[in-house]
C-alpha cells in the first residue's frame, strides 16, 4: 500500500474512533479486575516505564500508574487521549498512529498492545515500532484475536463493531510468525478470560445472558486454539537472530 493510501486509511479510522467508538468518553468503564490480574502476572512495578499502544481511555495504564509505574500511551483518537490526560495527569500521551511512535529508541521496560493490533493499517510496521522503543530486556504483552476461534469457525461470530473501521485477524500460528518476523520471541501465551464477569455477560441485555454465560464458561475449558483472544508475552530477539 502506498504511503498516501495508508495515511488516508489511518485518517478514516481516526474519524471512526473519534465520532463513533469514543463518541461518549464518559461512559462507565472503570478499570476491570482483569487488568489488575495482568499487572500482577507481568510484574508491573514502580521501576517500570510502561507504554500502551492504542491505549483507549487509559484504563490499563491507570492500573499501572497505581503500581507506581511511569505511564505513556498513544491512540489515534484525540478524544480518547483527552480522556487519558484527565485520568492520568502525570502520564505522557499522544494522538498518534501506532506505525510511527513518537519516542526514542529503547526507552520502555514494558510495551503493551491489548486487543487493538487487528485494527491497525500496517501491523508489521506497528510491531517493529514497539520493538524499537522497548529496552533490550523489555516485556512485550500483545493481546490479539484468534482467527480459529471456535464460535467464528461455526459461523456465529462476525467480528466486533470495529469491523466498520478495520479488523484483520490471524490464526495463532500466523500471529506468532508475524511477531517473530518483526523481532519478537513469544515466551508464553494464555487465554483472555475477562468475559468471566457479570458486566460482560449482561452487556447485551437479559435476552443474551444465557448464551453469553455459556460462552464465558466454555472459554475456561476450551483449548488455546479455540479461544477468542490470546495474550502473548514476548521478548525482543537478539540482533541478528
Amino acid at each position: 500500500m502506498e504511503t498516501q493510501d495508508k495515511d488516508a486509511e489511518i485518517e478514516n479510522i481516526r474519524t471512526f474512533y473519534n465520532t463513533v467508538y469514543y463518541k461518549d468518553v464518559n461512559r462507565d468503564e472503570s478499570p476491570s479486575s482483569h487488568y489488575k490480574r495482568l499487572a500482577a502476572r507481568i510484574g508491573i512495578s514502580s521501576n517500570d516505564r510502561v507504554l500502551d499502544v492504542a491505549c483507549g481511555l487509559g484504563h490499563w495504564l491507570s492500573v499501572c500508574s497505581k503500581h507506581g509505574a511511569q505511564t505513556s500511551g498513544v491512540d489515534l483518537s484525540e478524544r480518547a487521549i483527552g480522556a487519558c490526560r484527565q485520568a492520568i495527569p502525570d502520564g505522557t500521551f499522544f494522538a498518534q498512529p501506532a506505525e510511527t511512535l513518537p519516542f526514542e529508541d529503547a526507552c520502555f521496560d514494558v510495551v503493551t498492545c491489548l486487543g487493538s493490533l487487528e485494527h491497525f493499517v500496517d501491523q508489521e510496521a506497528a510491531i517493529r515500532e514497539m520493538v524499537r522503543v522497548g529496552k533490550p530486556n523489555a516485556r512485550f504483552v500483545i493481546l490479539v484475536p484468534n482467527e480459529g476461534f471456535l464460535t467464528r469457525r461455526l459461523g456465529f461470530y462476525g467480528g466486533t463493531h470495529q469491523v466498520a473501521a478495520k479488523e484483520v485477524m490471524h490464526s495463532l500460528s500466523n500471529w506468532a510468525a508475524l511477531f517473530e518476523r518483526c523481532g519478537l520471541h513469544v515466551k508464553s501465551r494464555w487465554r483472555d478470560l475477562h468475559v468471566l464477569s457479570w458486566s460482560w455477560i449482561s452487556s447485551r441485555g437479559w435476552r443474551h445472558v444465557p448464551i453469553r454465560a455459556a460462552q464465558a464458561a466454555a472459554l475456561t475449558i476450551w483449548p488455546l486454539e479455540w479461544q477468542y483472544q490470546v495474550y502473548h508475552l514476548c521478548t525482543a530477539k537478539a540482533p541478528g537472530s
